[in-house]
């Protein structure tokens, strides 16, 4: 499921989608085309959580690279879209370019809600009704930047989403591959499912999905997910990175491990630790697998400089494990999967209160928690309230007290005790 904003540079598209997600994650600014990629973000309205996304200015035939690029983006948006919110300025009215771009929607099954942006005021409320003109349907004047007339934007938008699909109970582990183009997802996919496992159901994706394959692997059922599962078109030239973006994002949001490959002879980059940031803060388990390892020459001391080469960039992230593989020569790639699965038990590992208390006890024995407004913060106990992912819940006096570095100090002691390793944790602070 997925909500995409499109429309021409300067209308507000950045404003509104911050205004519907509660959130300032698009830039704004008062210049044409700030938006130049895509930002996502989720919508919450009346029980529903909804993926939405913001794309670039839309400028039809210009040859300015970058507004060409935004056109490819907003041309990918709206083949991925279940719903379209095409965004005018009620000030401006209608321009060639919202012509344009309704004679393209119009050719989509694609529900489209047309937003007229800026409405801040009765006459220009009244003016957006030129935006009926379009054959678009209802025109819904809104003001991203005060919030008028958003509320109903979101229930029109919910009515025109397909119903969410009924969520059938399986035993399934669900695992992504991800990263950028090019590093051999696809490769690894097949080398795993070329061997002797056994393919339960191969199901290949439609436009708007990734190829996902359920395959019995030893005693367990996985659900694989190739995020470049990609069906290539004449019309993306560049920028098809973007493209996998998207599939990315979405395989991260159904995921219950993301195993992020890179590519040894490359490194990791600045791309590659966004993607895994990104699974991080979805508290996906993770798993770094460093494809092309055959091409690497290599002595006794390689993994562990590789490794701590890792280690150095990612810092935070450490409790990632990190396997070394190759699609061509098949070494370790039943690893990846062993250690896939290892992470998504770690995942959902209960710990029992006591054990917990006993290590908490002996971490402010040795580190006690600093004073707060000239007052000691006094942490009473701490429990686990879930799991898929873990969430421990610590009961203070203060809990406005607790500052980052102590909270990964705890994180450090959970995780030196009890493991989750390839695991996001979050602990939760709260007034006893």
């Amino acid at each position: 499921m997925l909500v995409a904003i499109v429309g021409r540079p300067n209308v507000g598209k950045s404003t509104l989608f911050n205004r519907l997600t509660g959130q300032r994650q698009s830039i704004v600014e008062d210049t044409p085309g700030v938006t130049r990629d895509r930002v996502y973000g989720e919508i919450e309205w009346n029980g529903r959580v909804i993926p939405l996304v913001d794309t670039g200015g839309y400028v039809p035939h210009s040859s300015e690279r970058f507004e060409a690029a935004i056109r490819e983006q907003v041309e990918i948006a709206l083949d991925d879209a279940d719903v379209i919110l095409l965004v005018g300025d009620a000030e401006t009215g209608v321009t060639d370019i919202e012509q344009e771009m309704a004679d393209r929607l119009r050719a989509t099954d694609t529900p489209v809600l047309m937003v007229a942006n800026k409405a801040d005021n009765q006459e220009r409320r009244w003016a957006a009704s030129e935006f009926y003109e379009l054959g678009l349907g209802e025109v819904y004047p809104v003001s991203a930047t005060n919030g008028i007339g958003t509320g109903e934007v979101l229930d029109a938008l919910v009515e025109a989403l397909p119903a969410p699909p009924e969520e059938t109970p399986h035993d399934r582990t669900r695992i992504a591959l991800i990263g950028t183009p090019n590093v051999g997802k696809s490769s690894l996919v097949n080398a795993l499912l070329g061997f002797d496992r056994s393919i339960v159901t191969e199901v290949s994706g439609t436009t708007r999905e990734a190829v996902h394959s359920v395959v019995q692997y030893g005693d367990r059922e996985i659900e694989l997910v190739d995020t470049a599962g990609l069906r290539k078109r004449a019309k993306i030239k560049e920028n098809v990175e973007f493209y996998a973006a998207l599939r990315t994002e979405r395989a991260i949001r159904t995921g219950d491990v993301s195993v992020l490959i890179i590519d040894a002879t490359v490194g990791l980059r600045n791309q590659d630790i966004r993607v895994l940031k990104q699974a991080e803060q979805h508290k996906n388990g993770l798993v770094l697998a460093v494809n092309k390892w055959d091409l690497v020459e290599k002595d006794t001391k390689t993994a562990q400089r590789y490794t701590d080469y890792f280690h150095q960039i990612l810092q935070t992230m450490t409790y990632v494990p990190i396997v070394f593989v190759s699609a061509v020569t098949k070494q370790r790639v039943y690893k990846m999967m062993d250690t896939a699965l290892d992470v998504a038990d770690e995942r959902a590992k209960r710990i029992p209160t006591s054990d917990l208390n006993d290590v908490l006890q002996a971490a402010v024995e040795e580190n006690h928690p600093p004073t707060y407004r000239n007052a000691y913060v006094q942490i009473k106990y701490m429990t686990q309230v879930r799991t898929n992912p873990p969430v421990f819940a610590f009961f203070c006096n203060h809990p406005k007290g607790i500052r980052d570095s102590y909270k990964r100090y705890l994180e450090r002691k959970i995780r030196e005790a009890f493991g989750f390793q390839g695991v996001p944790i979050t602990l939760a602070f709260k007034q006893k």
